[in-house]
């Protein structure tokens, strides 16, 4: 299959059985849609074969809530999913509501007869019934309008509609994108428990790692396919590419001494050697047709002179807006270096309490301080900072064909290419992209600003799991200040090393550690949380001991080191104050001394507990 350039889909081969759970996986603009497209029937291949057995139904749920301006009930867009019975009702309920206003119109008495058998020989009252029945099992109200309900919400309407049709294999594309975390863990645990079968494309590895039964990545063109979990795919996934590599290496060698033979001359054009000749042309056609695999996004983030130690000081801040408060005795002390995850409801005022550490919004009591030299970083979930009339170079170059990145003098192409954008996409104006990749170029345009402080406003959604992890790494790398926006589960537990959580009644609250470390500390127990983060799969064995996520792992590795800083550090300052010498110059410093060797002690305490805490997860998995 292709649209426009090269095959979007080569020979590409799935069989799929009942009660299965495929994941896809492949990078943005890899074909993982149009995939789910094909399954359901949207558009036809250009040449192969797709084959249903036969009566089997297909319902996909979308990546994107429809933006349609027609107010719709609840139960109005669910029951859209049994289309051929939705217009019987609705032409039923419509006939008998001008039948109550012209009682003895004898035509619109006979329609009514003529809908009621219609809707007996079809099965629509059951059908009714049954879509009652989906509204209710997913907690929705059925005379709501579907417009005012929150993103997490909508996309339970939305699954509930593709689920009145009892499908008998349900497509999700990106499902968990811009919903909160209990969403996401109602989602998990309904999928967990649902008997048919589900191909689904994500960029949530938790979502991957606790659904999938098997997993089909899209790799040049081709469908692979790995009959395990996502921990095996990626052992798996590894010992291919390096058999492959070695393959390609074989050949290669081969072709190179053939090539060799070939420019001897004389003795190639002897009759007994034709055929060896016709073997040559068929290896270099061969090459020629091979797919090389497409290389990783080089992210570079360019770090602008350190920021003063003090980043951000919040005291007993409260903000409202129409007269609802959002949060209240607020406070936080955010330090060069802290890497802060935000979470909470969609809704809750995430990213309004990111504006107001950073000064962007007026607090309605208590106080905030920036410290000195912030330069920020923003990533913007609503991609609000790019023109999508703009080609790619313009975005990026701002009327310059060239960017300097840590001292390096780049061409924008070829800035461009390390975030896997071809140069014919550069050019192109930035709404031709997908979503993932409209991700990637705000990511490519922010990492061209010097930075000491990283803003991250939902960064994973439509990201593909390879830049995802890239940026991870990037991020631990980074000697600024880290603060995110996510309900990526990974993604905290990889990146982040405190917490701040919306919880209760406008209360946000602080916690050291990731996102499972949230879970063991919550002051409040989300619904479903518990079961979400601690459930076995049906029919697997309980969940094993809890490993280091790579952060962590990282984190431990520099402790150790840390800890001896941090007493060096202490002991010179304890030898300074114990001069006597000191105070006839210096005394007025005396006070700010003592006020750093008492930070000293509290960053030692924590960072004993914190040693104990992961050394203590490591020794369980020993």
């Amino acid at each position: 299959m292709a649209f426009s350039g090269p095959n979007l889909l080569e020979d590409a081969t799935l069989h799929m059985e009942k009660g299965e759970k495929i994941c896809l996986l492949g990078r943005n603009g890899a074909g993982k849609t149009t995939i789910l497209r094909l399954l359901n029937g949207e558009v036809q291949p250009d040449s192969g074969t797709l084959t249903r057995l036969k009566g089997v139904r297909v319902a996909m749920l979308m990546q994107e809530v429809p933006q349609g301006s027609a107010s719709k009930t609840v139960y109005e867009v669910v029951a859209g999913g049994r289309q051929d019975h939705y217009t019987l009702l609705s032409r039923y309920h419509g006939v008998l509501a001008e039948l109550a206003l012209r009682p003895e119109d004898r035509g619109l008495q006979d329609e009514t007869d003529r809908l009621q058998s219609q809707m007996d020989a079809a099965g629509a009252w059951d059908a009714d019934k049954h879509v009652n029945d989906v509204i209710t099992e997913m907690g929705l109200t059925p005379t709501a309008d579907f417009r005012t309900l929150s993103a997490g919400m909508k996309r339970r309407g939305l699954l509930a509609r593709a689920l009145v049709s009892d499908p008998d294999i349900l497509l999700l594309d990106e499902p968990t994108n811009h919903l909160d975390l209990e969403s996401i863990l109602w989602l998990e645990n309904f999928l967990l428990e649902y008997d048919k079968t589900v191909v689904f494309v994500t960029h949530d590895r938790s979502l991957v790692r606790r659904l999938a039964t098997r997993i089909v990545e899209i790799d040049r063109a081709r469908l692979v396919s790995y009959a395990c979990g996502y921990e095996g795919y990626h052992e798996r996934r590894q010992a291919l590419l390096d058999a492959e590599e070695n393959a390609n290496r074989r050949f290669d060698s081969q072709l190179e001494a053939e090539e060799l033979w070939i420019r001897k001359g004389i003795k190639a054009r002897r009759t007994r050697n034709e055929g060896r000749v016709r073997a040559l042309e068929q290896m270099r056609a061969e090459r020629l047709k091979r797919r090389e695999k497409t290389g990783n996004v080089r992210l570079r983030i360019q770090e602008a002179e350190k920021s003063g130690r003090l980043v951000a000081e919040v005291v007993d801040a409260a903000f409202s807006y129409d007269n609802r408060d959002i949060f209240k005795d607020f406070s936080l002390l955010l330090t060069r270096g802290d890497r802060l995850g935000i979470i909470g409801p969609n809704g809750c005022g995430k990213t309004t309490l990111l504006k107001v550490i950073l000064g962007e919004l007026p607090v309605k009591r208590g106080s905030v301080r920036l410290g000195t030299r912030i330069e920020v970083a923003y990533f913007d979930q609503l991609r609000d900072l790019i023109d999508e009339n703009k080609t790619l170079v313009e975005i990026i170059g701002e009327g310059n064909d060239r960017i300097f990145m840590n001292g390096q003098d780049l061409h924008v192409i070829s800035y461009l290419k390390d975030f896997l954008f071809t140069p014919q996409q550069a050019n192109a104006p930035a709404k031709m992209l997908s979503g993932g990749e409209k991700n990637r170029l705000l990511l490519a345009r922010m990492f061209t600003r010097p930075s000491n402080v990283i803003v991250l406003d939902e960064p994973t959604n439509d990201l593909d799991v390879e830049t995802m992890e890239l940026l991870e790494e990037k991020l631990l790398e980074y000697g600024g200040t880290v603060i995110v926006v996510s309900h990526d589960r990974d993604f905290l537990n990889n990146v982040v090393t405190s917490i701040l959580a919306f919880e209760g009644e406008r209360a946000v609250n602080e916690y050291v550690g990731g996102y499972d470390d949230w879970l063991r500390q919550r002051r409040v127990m989300p619904q479903n949380a518990a079961q979400g983060a601690s459930s076995p799969k049906p029919g697997r064995t309980k969940t094993r001991p809890r490993k280091l996520s790579n952060r962590e792992r990282l984190e431990l590795q520099h402790l150790p080191e840390t800890i001896e800083q941090l007493e060096d550090e202490k002991d010179q300052l304890t030898l300074k104050l114990g001069d006597p010498s000191f105070y006839k110059n210096n005394a007025a410093d005396a006070g700010g001394i003592q006020d750093r060797i008492d930070q000293i002690d509290q960053d030692l305490a924590q960072a004993y507990v914190r040693w104990e805490e992961l050394e203590g997860i490591e020794g369980s998995n020993n």
